[in-house]
């Protein structure tokens, strides 16, 4: 076994690799970026060497300098994570020629599996289905069009080296194809610098499972069951889950019969996940998928094939690299109830999943759940690498409470600083076609309006944020009492208009007069985020995010923030005092009233921020001069980014 190993990535992989080997007792080493110097992935290892700057092409990227990195610190073996250079033939030859162990697959199979049409050639001679369709070489504009005239449309245009969605392109009838197929060609170049394409079926209601397979150096091959990948976003998965809704045994049998197959057509060893698209317009049946491709390394959705069969599957990847058996064969390897696992991203779903970036102020996270992350309070989600935040992983005997568990553990992860996708994620974990298991990869698309649509607020959402925001959330008995009558409190929450709320308390509860009208009702702390509110009609729970001058009110599918209006408000706290106006929130800037060189007086209206589904105007914060705007109009920005500057005080 090795005694060190080095984490050839970052972010929440690179941690969850070394909080696996620290517990087998291996030491780790880190690499990272200038951009990543206090990164959680260095925190979490042993050691760390510095690769270069931020850009992935000068740092991560950059195979000779992790090499030189390993033999420094004594690393036996490097283990790539998935992305970076995990799929690279070439990295994985340079490890082995420089004595070391690449813990994944060998070369060979990296190299068989990494073009999509030499790859379904191959598995076709090894007997596994494969999606109808042009798998060649010829690339004659003229010659494709009427390849894909043979299979017949609709049809799917893909780049041959691709991944992640680029290069692909869908092409429903023959005047579209010349188009489809020039825009295909070029994103594949651009993204992979290999514009071959090839041409398939598309399958209506199509769905994505994958089949978990490990092989070792002595012969043997298992599977450790599917994952259905379905809920995606531009072809990219958001939402997955172990195992597949609807899954037969009849099904999975021969499914995960030819993902061995497809792992021994290549000769491999490790972890790698046989992908396959299957017709979701009737119920599975073991002649209703295809094998889509193979990705030779850990997939990001692991966890949830580690919570179905309480295995650690990076440990299972480093003991076949270090040359022992699988730990388990076919037979005892267990399948237990169901997972699901939602990603985390800082991205605005509103506006088609645009990356997002911003300092994370706060972060946390609910107690109840499996959470792999690379960030933590205080870190910022930068412009040089994926924006992912989190992973919540949750587990139930049963799909429909691994489905509740998520749904709750959303509602109970607040993150700000930057606009993130966690209200759409709680949505789609509460969406009834979610929850019956009618999920296809087009399900986000078609209910993109409803899944990012703010949820309309009621007398009672209201009058719960007005008292939080107020500090009377939990009110003795005798709060409120005065000799000539109940005493009220009013509060005015930001909107168009303006909301006033008039809050009362009442024999231990709180009587809030709204614009919606009236409600009555005592919030209970239940520890953490967790409260429950009692009414006339019951009692249910809620998790309340409070935050300066702001409240998220989050339960099952449905979120709300709310914003205390003072009507103006001078911006976020800034290190530049009163003279700096920043941005209370992230979001878009709507407009800007001064420019370099303007007047001010104290009070003055200087900009409009739309955040959390409303406008704030942002005033100056004294009289002054302007000296820079560092902002425009229909600009995104995080929370805390300077938007005004004044020149200083004599």
């Amino acid at each position: 076994m090795f005694s060190k190993i080095l984490i050839a990535n970052r972010g929440e992989i690179a941690v969850r690799i070394a909080r696996t080997a620290r517990r087998m007792g291996i030491a780790t080493v880190a690499v990272h970026s200038d951009a990543d110097a206090r990164a959680q992935h260095v925190l979490a290892c042993d050691e760390a060497v510095r690769i270069g700057p931020a850009p992935v092409s000068e740092s991560y990227l950059r195979a000779e300098r992790i090499l030189d990195a390993a033999r420094a610190t004594g690393a036996q073996a490097i283990h790539p994570g998935y992305g970076f250079l995990s799929e690279n033939p070439d990295f994985a030859d340079a490890v082995a020629t420089a004595g070391l162990t690449f813990i994944g697959p060998p070369a060979s199979a990296i190299r068989a599996m990494g073009l999509k049409d030499a790859s379904k050639r191959l598995m076709e001679d090894a007997g596994v289905p494969v999606t109808p369709g042009y798998h060649g070489a010829e690339q004659d504009p003229a010659f494709l069009a009427d390849q894909a005239a043979k299979i017949g449309y609709p049809v799917l245009i893909k780049a041959a080296a691709g991944g992640g969605g680029k290069g692909m392109r869908r092409v429903d009838e023959p005047g579209a194809f010349a188009e489809g197929l020039a825009r295909a060609k070029s994103e594949a170049a651009s993204s992979f610098g290999n514009d071959a394409v090839l041409i398939e079926k598309y399958i209506l209601n199509p769905r994505h499972i994958e089949v978990q397979v490990f092989a070792d150096a002595h012969g043997n091959i298992v599977h450790l069951f599917e994952r259905d990948c379905s809920a995606q976003r531009r072809h990219q998965k958001v939402i997955e889950e172990a195992p597949a809704p609807g899954m037969t045994p009849e099904v999975r049998a021969a499914m995960t019969r030819a993902a061995c197959r497809a792992a021994e057509a290549v000769g491999y060893r490790g972890a790698g996940t046989v992908e396959f698209i299957v017709d979701g317009s009737a119920p599975l049946r073991p002649d209703g998928f295809w094998f889509m491709e193979m990705n030779t390394r850990l997939q990001v959705e692991h966890p949830v094939t580690e919570a179905v069969t309480g295995l650690d599957l990076v440990e299972w990847q480093i003991r076949v690299a270090a040359g022992e058996p699988l730990p388990l064969m076919q037979d005892a390897i267990p399948l237990i109830g169901h997972a699901v696992e939602a990603r985390i991203y800082a991205e605005d779903p509103a506006r088609d999943f645009m990356p997002q970036t911003g300092r994370l102020g706060t972060l946390t996270f609910p107690a109840g759940a499996r959470i792999d992350t690379g960030v933590a309070e205080g870190d910022t989600v930068t412009p040089h690498y994926d924006p992912m935040i989190a992973k919540v992983i949750t587990s139930a005997p049963d799909r429909a409470g691994a489905f509740a568990r998520l749904a709750d553990a959303l509602a109970a992860t607040e993150a700000r600083g930057c606009v993130t996708n966690i209200a759409f994620l709680g949505a789609l974990a509460a969406d009834e076609d979610m929850l019956a298991g009618r999920v296809d990869t087009g399900l986000i698309a078609r209910k993109i309006s409803s899944l990012t649509a703010q949820p309309e607020a009621t007398a009672l959402d209201l009058g719960i944020a007005a008292a939080v925001i107020a500090g009377l959330a939990a009110p003795g008995p005798m709060a409120g009492w005065r000799a000539w009558g109940p005493g009220r409190s009013h509060v005015m929450l930001a909107g168009e208009p303006r909301i006033t709320v008039a809050l009362t308390p009442r024999d231990g509860g709180i009587e809030a007069d709204t614009p919606l009208g009236r409600a009555s009702f005592r919030l209970t702390h239940r520890g953490g985020t967790l409260w429950q509110v009692t009414t006339e009609s019951g009692t249910r729970s809620l998790h309340i995010h409070p935050a300066d001058g702001a409240v998220t009110l989050a339960r099952a599918g449905r979120r709300l923030t709310f914003v205390r209006d003072n009507p103006l408000m001078t911006g976020s706290e800034d290190p530049g005092g009163g003279d700096h106006i920043a941005a209370p929130l992230p979001g878009l800037v709507k407009s800007v009233a001064v420019a370099p060189g303007d007047a001010v007086t104290a009070g003055q209206p200087v900009a409009v921020m739309e955040a959390m589904k409303m406008e704030h105007t942002l005033a100056a914060p004294r009289d002054g001069v302007v000296a820079e705007v560092a902002a425009r109009a229909g600009e995104q920005v995080s929370e805390g980014a300077l938007l005004i500057a004044l020149e200083p005080e004599a």
